[in-house]
């Protein structure tokens, strides 16, 4: 009988997904997260990394265009 090698949490659960909140910008996903709208319906994702809007100005919202650096003091400072 042949060893099954020990499974880590990676091999259990698949790619991991972070969120990293941004000092006075957007949070960043990274991973395979599925992103829904108000209604349930998955948004487009192009890329492993997505940065999405927090403080509420962003032309292209939910993600980010950038618009916090414009604002005075910086961008949401809010979680």
């Amino acid at each position: 009988m042949t060893a099954t090698p020990d499974l880590d949490r990676a091999d259990l659960l698949g790619p991991e997904v972070t969120i990293t909140v941004c000092p006075d910008g957007p949070l960043l996903v990274r991973g395979p997260a599925e992103l829904l709208d108000g209604d349930g319906v998955a948004l487009p994702r192009h890329r492993n990394t997505v940065a999405l809007c927090r403080c509420g100005r962003s032309g292209i919202a939910p993600y980010c265009d950038g618009t916090h650096k414009k604002r005075r003091g910086g961008g949401s400072s809010a979680a």
